[in-house]
């Protein structure tokens, strides 16, 4: 897990924006959400192009590229370059999946949360 913003700081959170539900639901940093964000508004970016919109490092985007990839809220593609070689590019999962993922995770966190308040006691 992350050692980014949790429920606890979201709970605690008057107004939370969109990139802060993000990191404290999914468990990632604030940066990564920044960057599924860069990557809404420019699809098919590769880690170099996300870098100068982010204006951050490549080794940085590309770990929170990772990160992302590995959430199910990016995906990645393979295109060939016309010299030889290829270049990934990335594109955000669309905003009404992301959004389902969560509503989902929030879900099972509150009925996880609902279970212990309940069987309490029953030990």
């Amino acid at each position: 897990m992350s050692d980014g913003p949790d429920m606890e700081d979201l709970i605690h959170t008057e107004e939370p924006t969109f990139q802060h539900v993000m990191a404290c639901v999914f468990g990632i940093q604030e940066h990564e959400s920044r960057t599924y964000l860069a990557l809404r508004e420019h699809p098919g970016s590769t880690v170099e192009e996300l870098a100068e919109v982010l204006d951050r490092d490549r080794s940085n985007v590309n770990r929170s590229l990772t990160t992302l990839l590995e959430k199910n809220l990016a995906e990645r593609e393979r295109r060939l370059l016309d010299p030889g070689g290829y270049v990934y590019q990335y594109t955000a999962t669309p905003l009404e999946d992301a959004k389902e993922m969560l509503h989902a995770a929030l879900d099972e966190w509150a009925e996880t949360v609902h279970e212990r308040i309940d069987g309490f006691g029953d030990e």
